[in-house]
């Protein structure tokens, strides 16, 4: 079993910042790779990003390509969202989630676990 905690959403303006993070505990073996979507009131699940186990292979959505970025610090058991000029069309809960192995064929799943999620919150 894996367990995954996001934290770091809250409520910004247009135009900043913001960086999440997603905790991991459990059964994390080499190999596993860690995605981030958002799902917004009304909307379906959108992938953003996904990052491989060491970090080398990082894909991304078009809609947040140059604008977001994710990391990981595997000796924190940590992978971040780095969410830059927030617009409120960002507003959503996000979501980590990991699977077993890293594709940029297949990037938005399925995944095999998944956090509870944190609410991100763009005022204009």
């Amino acid at each position: 079993q894996v367990q995954l905690v996001e934290s770091g959403g809250g409520l910004v303006q247009a135009g900043d910042s913001l960086r999440l993070s997603c905790a991991q505990s459990g059964r994390i073996v080499p190999g596993y790779a860690t995605g981030w979507f958002r799902q917004a009131p009304g909307m379906e699940r959108e992938f953003l990003a996904t990052i491989s186990y060491r970090g080398g292979s990082k894909f991304y959505a078009d809609s947040v390509r140059g604008r977001f970025a994710i990391s990981r610090d595997n000796a924190k058991n940590l992978v971040y969202l780095q969410m830059n000029t927030l617009v409120p069309e960002d507003t959503a809960v996000y979501y980590c989630a990991v699977r077993e192995y890293y594709s940029e064929s297949s990037p938005a799943g399925p995944y095999d676990y998944w956090g509870q999620g944190t609410q991100v919150t763009v005022s204009s």
